[in-house]
């Protein structure tokens, strides 16, 4: 499977570690992922926001290995932080679990999210190469 990333010369390159544009093979199986939070499998969420970055991408991680799916399928992000987090240490911790993968993101800041707990929830779209 063959998923091209793009970022258009006629654009600015951009600001973080995304593309602007993804382009997935045609016949593949779209996986979405729900938002995933800073929760343990035992439903308790660790205060600090560092430790909820880390344990939502290991969430992300582990609802694409579901699939047979790697954080290199992933074609689209959708984070979603509370205000006054560093969003400089949900982008380090980004780069640790996507490495040089560079999805298109979408990053906003909101009041809340479905608990005052959680500080910050990813989703995600990857695309899957069909079964033979």
């Amino acid at each position: 499977m063959t998923t091209t990333f793009l970022n258009p010369r006629d654009v600015h390159l951009p600001a973080g570690p995304y593309s602007h544009t993804a382009v997935v093979q045609g016949g593949s199986e779209l996986v979405f992922v729900s938002g995933q939070v800073g929760m343990r499998a035992d439903g308790s969420v660790p205060s600090s926001f560092a430790e909820q970055a880390d344990l939502t991408f290991e969430n992300l991680k582990a609802c694409l290995a579901a699939h047979g799916l790697g954080v290199d399928a992933v074609v689209k992000l959708g984070v979603f932080v509370v205000p006054g987090q560093d969003f400089q240490v949900l982008r380090a911790a980004r780069e640790r679990y996507f490495g040089a993968h560079r999805p298109t993101s979408t990053s906003v800041f909101v009041a809340q999210l479905a608990s005052p707990a959680f500080l910050v929830e990813i989703e995600a779209i990857a695309a899957k190469r069909p079964s033979p």
